[in-house]
């Protein structure tokens, strides 16, 4: 008499097989990243010749400024592309590879939805515009800087101020402007 749950000999070496073939495909992957000249999707695009970065303070240069995003925003960009990429941090142009400079562009408010004639959504869009200049000798030296233009809407209540809305959604925006940006930088898509 057979149980259900016995696995025949042939389905285990099967599945020996695809065991086999999934380590072997690891190891493959890291003997070819280990020779790429580009890190990886992790890392981004940077090219092994570039080792310092230089992050200036963003400005806030919108009609309407909010004191705590301009600060945030930098230390938020810094923080993330010193713990994701392998660049090191630099406060001497001289000595920087990538420099990094910006503004915040754009901060306002507008209604998106209205029932009843009231409004019952409002937007805030905050954009910011970006400059990487590359200082290392290479094949974008020396040409324009990449600029980087990010937007991004942020949906809120209408019933909330202006100052209730900044203060649920400063952490989101800092996030997402932060990963817009990071991704523009360091990836080709």
């Amino acid at each position: 008499m057979t149980l259900k749950n016995e696995r025949s000999p042939r389905r285990r070496n099967w599945n020996t097989g695809l065991v086999f073939m999934i380590v072997a495909g690891i190891i493959m992957l890291g003997q070819f990243n280990s020779s790429c000249k580009f890190y990886s999707f992790n890392q981004g695009q940077i090219p092994d010749s570039i080792k310092t970065i230089k992050i200036n303070f963003i400005e806030n240069k919108a009609q309407y400024i909010n004191p705590q995003l301009s600060p945030q925003l930098t230390d938020k960009l810094r923080q993330k592309i010193l713990s994701q990429t392998r660049l090191t941090q630099t406060n001497n142009v001289s000595e920087a590879h990538y420099e990094i400079s910006g503004f915040i562009s754009t901060y306002s408010v507008s209604t998106v939805g209205a029932t009843n004639q009231q409004s019952s959504t409002n937007r805030l869009t905050v954009g910011a515009k970006i400059t990487l200049n590359n200082h290392k000798s290479g094949p974008i030296a020396g040409k324009n800087p990449k600029e980087i233009n990010v937007s991004r809407n942020f949906d809120f209540d209408a019933t909330f101020s202006l100052a209730q809305a900044e203060t649920a959604l400063t952490e989101t925006i800092i996030n997402n402007l932060v990963d817009e940006i990071f991704n523009n930088i360091f990836s080709d898509w």
